[in-house]
């Protein structure tokens, strides 16, 4: 069973930056496509980025040119790196894995528990 665990969320202030991890248990990036996925308060999950196993990404309208996802196979680790965040950006942070790069949540595989970010401004 693959773990995964996210980490790096705390509270930034509108403008900030913040840069959240997450650890796969075993070297699974070359079969999967990873996503970052968030959930605000009161809100249905969306997704984020995805990075598929070609290190192709691709990113919601709402964080492109402010996010980046990327990955360090050798250390089996996803990455995001959020720029610029607003308030909007305030939610739960989720790295998850599918057979397919999707938007789709049904269609992931494997999920982490979350990591918080809250935005101040």
């Amino acid at each position: 069973q693959v773990q995964l665990v996210e980490s790096g969320g705390g509270s930034v202030q509108a403008g900030g930056s913040l840069s959240l991890s997450c650890s796969a248990s075993e070297n699974i990036f070359g079969r999967y496509c990873m996503h970052w996925f968030r959930q605000a308060p009161g809100k249905e999950r969306e997704a984020v980025a995805e990075i598929d196993r070609d290190d192709r990404t691709n990113y919601a309208d709402s964080v492109k040119g402010r996010f980046t996802i990327s990955k360090d196979n050798a250390k089996n680790t996803l990455y995001l790196l959020m720029t610029n965040l607003k308030p909007e950006d305030a939610a739960m942070y989720y790295c998850a894995a599918g057979d397919f790069c999707s938007d789709y949540e049904e269609l992931m595989e494997y999920w982490g528990k979350g990591t918080l970010v809250t935005i101040s401004s």
